[in-house]
């Protein structure tokens, strides 16, 4: 089963640990260490903390307007305040009262002490220091106008050591000050705040002075001002006689209205007479119609003598028919009738005489109103004019006397203001020497630095083993070169010799071998003779040893066994079992000598060895020609089992020529030696020359290192088993 479908069980991560523990441990330790040594070698750092009250606006003794709106935005205002405590100017005046320009750590010369703390932790900060652009460490070193370079250094170190942290909804702030020296913090972060109070008073008392001053220059300029406004209206009344404007114009107003109201009453008027004389001189012509006029008809004298016209009249027509026309009495009538007519006519004459005269009258009347009219709209608009003159006149004197009464009444009370003595800023809390450091603090840092140092430990350890692309166990044998696992072999002390399994190896060793000899019988359902190539990766993972053993132990298992050196670049067999190189695979293979005279045999019973013999300059013509091939096919029909060793399969080509015509390829794998990658390649190549694998062979495996590791697979009491046993 392939570790892709395994369930990960806590025990896999135990391994991996246990595995790494001395990674883990240097980690862990180097931490602690650096945390440890600092934790107990570094000055401890006590902080003293005053606390202050920061009202955003003052108490008003009296009930003035602000000068500042009163809706400004609050947090501006604290966030003023803050940048002001942490000013270079409050930082300076309090290193004045303090005198503490020439004493450390802001001035004077510093003590020369050897300290391992500074010593270790100064080289990230000196590192650091390389990176700094130009600009920062011009910018550092460039005091202020009005201060030199050591008092800036000094005011760059005092304010580093202070704190401003306002407490989260309230007007309370807490100055806080660290120094190695607990009584000198005190001193400084409460000389601080009282700085800071004076400062600020001073401040409100200077901006009340300016503006003083300010209200007082602009008060003299104003009252010149009221004055000129003042002069030029009192010039103006008496060039224009324009005393009483505002009466005077209502009353030329008023005029004019009544006048406006004649006019046109005596317009309406005329009109009347007018039409009323008209009709009259058109009915003079006409004395039925004059009969007719309203005057003539509502007038009784003339009514009367018409009757008394007619009562004549009618007598005389009485008369004529009686008496001649020269009868005394018809003369008289007629005499009668005469007169009364003449005083009719004489009656009309004087209706018509004063209708005239009302007309005229009439039109004389609306001429002289309307002349009057016209005469009072011309001084109405030479009023107007004169008001308009006199209106901006006194606009100006009042504008004038508003402002400087503002000014005067703003003066009184900036006065009053820069008498008081009262600030919205007040300790709380005064700074008391502090009893125990706030740094370094034991328990917390040694507490995380456990953690820290776990926790590296641990990610230094996954990471290592998620970057470590080696195949370490079985288990990636299956997953990531998907052959058959046939074992693992332990690692022995090579001091001693190349061990084989018929020197007296270790129990365990031979026991792995044993293992390794049945998986490697039971591979195959071949019953007849098999040639099997041994190979690797690379050079070093014990190819050459696994192939001899591998031999030994078939042949002890009863095999006839040929154990042939395919390697003629960096032979080995011969050094293994101790034989001469000459007469061997190489010349057998160009006919220098017989096959007879290669074959050796060994101290094991059932096992011939084959050595490379002389080394060609062309291996792997010789080894992928057709007359190696028949000769390893001849072969079969002697031995049971044919094993060549060949070399590594990613140095040279040889072991896939081999393995071409092969009836099997076991793959050696260094445990912690190879990587997965350039194991899968070398499969590809081997793949690509149509190679039967067998399986895999894990080598070299440290048990003693990594038993935990590979616990799964093999247990120390095995080998204790083995050894009573065997």
């Amino acid at each position: 089963m392939s570790s892709a479908g395994r369930e990960v069980h806590l025990t896999d991560y135990l391994k991996v640990l246990y595995k790494r523990r001395w990674t883990a441990a240097t980690a862990f330790l180097l931490i602690v260490g650096t945390v440890t040594i600092y934790t107990f070698t570094v000055t401890p750092i006590f902080e003293a903390k005053t606390r202050l009250l920061i009202e955003s606006d003052e108490r008003n003794v009296v009930s003035f307007k602000q000068v500042v709106e009163e809706d400004q935005t609050k947090a501006d205002y604290y966030q003023t305040q803050y940048n002001i405590l942490q000013s270079r100017v409050l930082a300076r005046k309090t290193l004045d009262s303090l005198k503490l320009w020439n004493k450390q750590p802001f001035g004077g010369e510093a003590e020369k002490s050897f300290s391992l703390t500074k010593s270790v932790l100064g080289i990230p900060g000196a590192l650091m220091g390389l990176f700094k652009s130009d600009d920062a460490v011009i910018e550092s070193s460039i005091p202020a106008a009005d201060e030199t370079i050591a008092q800036s250094r000094a005011i760059d170190r005092f304010l580093a050591g202070l704190t401003v942290a306002p407490i989260r909804n309230s007007r309370l702030v807490d100055v806080k000050y660290q120094l190695p020296d607990g009584a000198q913090a005190a001193s400084i972060v409460n000389t601080l705040a009282k700085n800071y109070i004076e400062q600020n008073l001073e401040y409100k008392f200077m901006a009340s002075k300016e503006a003083s001053d300010w209200l007082g220059e602009r008060l003299g300029e104003q009252r010149k001002q009221v004055e000129q406004a003042e002069v030029s209206l009192q010039r103006y009344r008496e060039q224009n006689d324009a005393i009483a404007m505002e009466d005077t114009q209502n009353i030329v107003v008023q005029k004019l209205s009544d006048l406006n109201a004649a006019v046109t009453r005596a317009k309406t008027e005329r009109i009347q007479k007018e039409s009323m004389y008209q009709q009259l001189q058109a009915s003079q012509s006409n004395p039925a119609m004059l009969d007719t006029f309203p005057a003539i008809l509502t007038n009784s004298f003339i009514q009367q003598q018409k009757s008394e016209l007619a009562a004549l009249q009618q007598q005389q027509g009485q008369l004529a028919e009686k008496l001649g026309d020269k009868h005394p009495d018809l003369i008289k009538i007629k005499s009668a009738i005469q007169l009364a007519q003449l005083k009719l006519n004489g009656e009309i004459a004087k209706v018509v005489q004063s209708v005239r005269s009302e007309y005229q009258a009439a039109l004389a009347q609306e001429n002289s109103l309307t002349s009057a009219l016209n005469q009072q709209k011309g001084e109405a608009l030479s009023m107007n004019r004169k008001a308009i003159d006199y209106g901006v006149l006194d606009r100006d004197v009042q504008s004038s006397k508003q402002i400087y009464d503002s000014l005067m009444q703003r003066a009184k009370e900036t006065g009053v203001a820069g008498e008081l003595k009262t600030s919205n800023i007040r300790v709380v809390d005064l700074a008391e020497q502090p009893r125990r450091p706030v740094r370094p603090q034991k328990r917390t840092n040694l507490l995380l630095a456990l953690f820290g140092g776990t926790l590296l430990a641990c990610g230094l350890v996954f990471f290592f083993e998620y970057v470590d692309s080696r195949i370490k166990n079985p288990e990636e044998i299956r997953a990531h070169l998907g052959l058959a696992h046939l074992g693992l072999l332990p690692s022995v002390d090579s001091k001693a010799g190349y061990p084989l399994l018929h020197n007296g190896v270790a129990a365990n060793f031979s026991e792995s071998f044993r293992a390794i000899r049945t998986n490697v019988l039971f591979s195959s359902a071949d019953k007849g003779s098999r040639s099997m190539v041994v190979t690797s990766t690379g050079p070093g993972e014990g190819k050459s040893m696994v192939a001899a053993n591998l031999a030994v132990s078939l042949a002890q298992a009863g095999q006839r066994v040929l154990l042939i050196d395919a390697d003629m670049r960096k032979p080995k067999v011969h050094e293994i079992f101790g034989v001469a190189q000459e007469p061997g695979f190489s010349n057998v293979l160009v006919g220098d000598a017989k096959a007879s005279e290669a074959v050796r045999e060994t101290p094991v019973n059932g096992l011939w060895t084959m050595t490379a013999g002389r080394i060609p300059p062309n291996p792997a013509e010789l080894l992928g020609s057709v007359r190696c091939r028949d000769f390893v096919e001849s072969l079969k029909g002697h031995f049971d089992w044919v094993i060549l060793d060949s070399p590594p399969i990613m140095a040279v080509t040889d072991a896939a020529l081999l393995a071409h015509y092969a009836t099997g390829v076991v793959f050696v794998v260094g445990a912690e030696m190879t990587s997965r990658h350039a194991a899968k390649r070398a499969l590809e190549q081997l793949e690509t020359a149509n190679a039967r694998f067998v399986g895999a062979i894990l080598n070299r495996v440290d048990l003693e290192r990594n038993a935990y590791y590979y616990s799964q697979y093999y247990r120390r009491e095995y080998s204790e088993y083995y050894a009573k046993t065997s």
